[in-house]
């Protein structure tokens, strides 16, 4: 399937410097492991030197993968767009002392510095995560989990979902400029709301046609339900390296969080 990947499926390491770099050489599943914990060190941080040195660890991740910086960090702050509102209320929701006054609303101390935090920890695993799985061949990931004894169904569903949600983002524009050519303008009616309705409708119909369609094809193709491997992944000296760095890594953080004042 990873040869059908459109340019909207692209990782992120598609638009970066040619070649193998110190983070695609390592073994896919050494990658997702590595993730995960440094993610649960990082949540379970609390002081805001330990989390400043978290972020700059995952600063260190994305200089090592050679990702675009730029287009990594918007993707970054697309992120943060989502968690930007609570990030703001939270002075304002905290009891603690007060800072300043808006309309009657008080906000404090204690409020800021859990934002801080709050926004420090999703930029360190979300950095980490886009440099170590998210620079990684969608079909790879999941070959990867499939090794690590997820469960198979899960990993079918993962890649089929990353191979058609541009087929059926596809069939959407397709529909919309149909409704386009029949001069749809959507406005606040009943006619507008029914014609979307249709259109989610028709979206649906055409989801499950193709999906009978794409099951029946690779059923002629001797499809049986299993996650068949022509490669084996194969873990190196250069794994367990960076395993061992990022253990010390993970517990140096730790250990500052314990004894930062």
């Amino acid at each position: 399937m990873g040869h059908v990947l459109t340019q909207a499926q692209k990782t992120l390491a598609d638009t970066g410097a040619p070649g193998l770099t110190a983070v695609n050489q390592l073994d896919p599943r050494t990658r997702i492991l590595g993730a995960c914990v440094f993610g649960v060190v990082v949540v379970a941080l609390s002081s805001l030197a330990a989390l400043l040195a978290a972020l700059v660890v995952s600063a260190a991740f994305l200089l090592l993968s050679r990702l675009p910086i730029l287009p990594t960090l918007k993707r970054m702050a697309a992120m943060d767009g989502f968690i930007i509102f609570m990030l703001v209320l939270f002075p304002f929701t905290v009891p603690g002392d007060v800072i300043f006054s808006v309309w009657g609303f008080d906000a404090t101390w204690q409020g800021l510095r859990q934002a801080v935090e709050i926004a420090l920890t999703a930029n360190a695993v979300i950095l980490a995560l886009m440099t170590l799985v998210g620079s990684m061949e969608p079909v790879t990931m999941g070959h990867a989990l499939y090794r690590l004894r997820c469960p198979e169904k899960l990993v079918h569903l993962m890649m089929f979902t990353i191979r058609y949600i541009e087929v059926l983002r596809e069939e959407y524009l397709r529909l919309r400029a149909a409704m386009k050519v029949r001069a749809f303008r959507p406005t606040t009616s009943w006619h507008t709301y029914r014609t979307f309705g249709y259109l989610v409708g028709m979206m649906l119909v055409r989801a499950i046609e193709r999906s009978e369609r794409i099951l029946a094809a690779m059923k002629c193709r001797g499809f049986s339900g299993r996650i068949v491997l022509l490669q084996d992944f194969v873990y190196t000296r250069r794994d367990a390296m960076f395993g061992l760095l990022l253990v010390v890594i993970c517990a140096t953080l730790l250990r500052l969080d314990v004894t930062w004042p």
